[in-house]
């Protein structure tokens, strides 16, 4: 005999961001030999979907890929050739990329790290700083570089991490939001329980997008977007409220951004109850990170070195975080 566990569904998000860094982000090797400057903003829409279908790929040759984001996604020339890599693997939907000037930095230094800087951006937008879920829909661009010239002070050990850090800490000062997986649902029922319908649809935070009669029958086919998070039951739901004359099959269709700051602690999860629209950004973040035994809030200052804490402080960053 074996003993079967079962636990409550389990539905993963992703972490993005909704605008551009507030700040340029640095960090510094532990050896103090290193610093990397990075921001962080939205992806222009249909670039991410365009990577995880692999209409664009980064092991094209640099002209190529170049050409690819100027004629369809209106990049800039230098931008457009100065793409280091997609993350968190080769078709992952977020974009590094080496805004550097041959001027400022040392272009050769720089290309010695790069694939450190490469590992320490995928390794980030594996795991997130919010509650550590991937990252999605993110461009980062890193606008400086000091690196040692001596090759034992620019050892994987230290650029890696620092290269994470200066993700989250981008990351964080660009407005941080979660993600949410939305199904395709399309439903068929009679005339009479299409109300019956829209009200299910509606308990469980789903909109329809499109009603009509199938011609040469008396059913209604209803197609409408439903969160996966509320899907749990829906069929079973829908069953009961239609006397079982409606049926229904859904299919994973995108992401669509939670509403609500994940970061504001002002916001009290009481457990039990059903939180307003604007919490739920909050309320999904402690709840992942409470199931992944993580601590309930983000300790954000550890995601960012001394010297920039007190930049921040300066500016009044720090105090919202």
């Amino acid at each position: 005999q074996s003993e079967i566990r079962v636990a409550d569904p389990i539905v993963t998000f992703c972490e993005t961001v909704v605008e551009t860094s507030s700040f340029k982000c640095f960090a510094e090797t532990p050896n103090k030999k290193n610093k990397l400057t990075m921001i962080s903003e939205p992806l222009d829409k249909g670039i991410a979907e365009d990577i995880e279908f692999e209409v664009v790929n980064i092991n094209w040759e640099k002209k190529k890929l170049g050409e690819y984001f100027q004629t369809k996604h209106n990049w800039d020339v230098l931008a457009a050739r100065s793409i280091w890599a997609f993350g968190p693997d080769y078709k992952g939907p977020n974009i590094l990329v080496d805004d550097t000037l041959p001027g400022e930095v040392n272009k050769g230094l720089l290309n010695s790290v790069k694939d450190y800087i490469v590992q320490g951006f995928q390794w980030g937008t594996r795991e997130g700083p919010l509650c550590e879920e991937p990252i999605r829909n993110v461009k980062f661009r890193m606008t400086n570089a000091s690196i040692a010239e001596e090759p034992i002070y620019r050892t994987g050990g230290q650029i890696i991490p620092t290269s994470r850090r200066v993700v989250y800490s981008a990351f964080l000062l660009a407005t941080p939001r979660l993600m949410e997986p939305y199904y395709f649902v399309e439903c068929q029922s009679p005339a009479d329980c299409v109300s019956a319908v829209y009200t299910v649809l509606a308990r469980r935070r789903g909109h329809v997008i499109q009603d009509s009669p199938i011609s040469g029958s008396p059913l209604y086919e209803i197609k409408a977007y439903i969160p996966v998070i509320d899907s749990f039951g829906f069929e079973t739901d829908l069953r009961t409220h239609t006397q079982g004359q409606a049926f229904c099959q859904s299919v994973f269709d995108h992401w669509q951004l939670v509403s609500g700051d994940p970061l504001d602690k002002s916001i009290v999860i009481k457990p039990l109850e059903p939180q307003p629209a604007t919490h739920l950004g909050r309320e999904f973040m402690v709840k992942t990170r409470r199931r992944k035994g993580l601590s309930e809030d983000v300790s954000v200052s550890k995601f960012f070195d001394d010297p920039m804490l007190l930049q921040l402080a300066q500016l009044d960053i720090a105090a919202s975080y």
